[in-house]
This record gives structure tokens, sequence and C-alpha cells, in this order.
């Protein structure tokens, strides 16, 4: 193989591998969003942009939220085209710090909840997310 061909397959590997942290990340925000519409539209949330202080609520949200990341753990070690679990590590880093992000503004700027649930969702991104990509490599043997 030529070093042109082997620089040419080595930039689609890492395009093909940022693709689908990338998705995962996104199939993960987009489901979560929508979860959190439906339960805006039943009536069991309160309406965008009010305080939820009520404890069942945030645990029931965090508890979804939860699942999701596994399955996100689970879907880019799945689609990952080699080294699932760094793919995995590299989503689960992305959600920890997007999380932490969330969490210092949700709390210094707006009264939106328990200051716990954003830092319960920046606390448990990482290793939710390893849980799927661990999932993924037991089944996969």
């Amino acid at each position: 193989m030529s070093a042109r061909a082997e620089l040419s397959a080595r930039g689609s590997h890492r395009l093909r591998s940022a693709g689908v942290v990338a998705f995962a990340f996104f199939a993960n925000a987009i489901v979560t969003t929508i979860t959190d519409q439906i339960f805006h539209i039943l009536d069991v949330y309160p309406p965008w942009g009010q305080p939820m202080h009520e404890p069942a609520l945030n645990a029931l949200a965090l508890s979804y939220r939860i699942v999701f990341a596994v399955l996100a753990g689970y879907l880019v070690a799945r689609l990952a085209p080699a080294a699932p679990m760094r793919h995995v590590l590299v989503l689960g880093t992305l959600g920890l710090v997007a999380a932490s992000i969330a969490a210092f503004v949700t709390i210094t700027r707006y009264d939106l909840g328990p200051a716990w649930y954003p830092i319960a969702i920046a606390v448990t991104a990482l290793p939710a997310v390893w849980l799927g990509g661990q999932l993924h490599a037991r089944r996969a043997r």
C-alpha cells in the first residue's frame, strides 16, 4: 500500500470513528429530548422553563437518561470500526464534559430544580456509557 493510500485509509477511518461517536451522542440527546417532551405533553412534568423540584420526577428523568446513556455506549461500541471501548470512552468523556458544563450553567444561572440532578447526570455519564460498551463486549464474546 502506498503512503498516500495509507494516509487516505487512516483519514477515512478517523472520519468514520468521529461520525460514529457524533451519531451516538446526538442520538442520545434526541431520544432524551423526545422523552422529555412526551412527559411535558402528558403533564407529568411542568411546562418547559418552569422549575421541577419534585424529587420523584427528577429521579424519573435521571433514570431514563442513564438507560439511554447505556444504550448509546452499546451503540457506539457496536458501530465502531475498531477499538470499540476507545470509542466508548470518547463518547463518555464528551458526555461528562457536556453534562458538567450544563450542570454548572443550570446551577449557577437558573432555578430549574435541585442541584443534585444535573450533578448526577454528569457523574453518571461516563459509567453509564462504559456499561453499554461492556454489554456489547460481553455479547460479542
